[in-house]
């Protein structure tokens, strides 16, 4: 059976959100070169704090937000995604290798589905654990406290099945960076380079450790 996925919300999310600068490869390999924030951040940051979503399997509500000193990556996204989902959790899997581990020691990582009638507890664990081991897979066949989570960041998405049976799946593509005060502090576009992905990352650690 043959799965469609469309970009759902790409462009009415990205004009909500202002560019403070745009990255390159040459950033993350240069040292001499000044480096700048690639993600998306708005002003003031957008907070989700009281937005939560259950851990797959325990089913213990996970809070949206840092713990103290770290920062969380949250994504929203489905196992049966051909391209946009393996690609990103990809990108942020070389990024926190490029960050070495005590750096990527203080990053979490939570991925909720959007499609958890096909995604059971252990087959979005899995997933998940595949690209970031110490990741928190989400679900909940809720889709009203689905719908208040993703909306919480803006995001968008959309599963239906067409008369012939075949699941049509589209979901905006952006990862979404967390602070101890539960604000987005960085949003990501779908195709950023893990270079500068964990740039951002350093700057933002740096931040928080009031270096930078």
């Amino acid at each position: 059976m043959r799965r469609h996925h469309r970009l759902g919300g790409i462009i009415a999310a990205t004009l909500l959100l202002t560019a403070t600068a745009c990255g390159d490869d040459s950033s993350a390999t240069t040292t001499s070169a000044p480096r700048v924030i690639s993600g998306y951040q708005t002003d003031p940051p957008q907070n989700v704090a009281g937005n939560s979503l259950p851990e797959a399997g325990s089913g213990a509500e996970f809070d949206f937000v840092a713990q103290p000193g770290h920062l969380l990556v949250v994504y929203f996204g489905y196992t049966n995604c051909p391209d946009v989902c393996p690609t990103t959790l990809y990108d942020l899997k070389k990024a926190l290798e490029q960050l070495g581990t005590d750096k990527a020691a203080r990053i979490d990582m939570a991925m909720g589905t959007i499609d958890p009638d096909r995604d059971t507890d252990d087959v979005i664990t899995g997933y998940l654990h595949s690209f970031i081991p110490a990741g928190h897979a989400l679900r909940t066949t809720d889709q009203e406290a689905l719908g208040v989570a993703t909306k919480a960041f803006g995001a968008s998405y959309s599963v239906t099945t067409t008369d012939d049976g075949v699941i049509e799946v589209s979901h905006s593509p952006f990862m979404y960076l967390v602070d101890e005060n539960a604000d987005v502090v960085l949003t990501w576009p779908f195709g950023l380079p893990s270079d500068a992905i964990a740039i951002d990352l350093d700057i933002m650690l740096g931040t928080i450790d009031g270096k930078a």
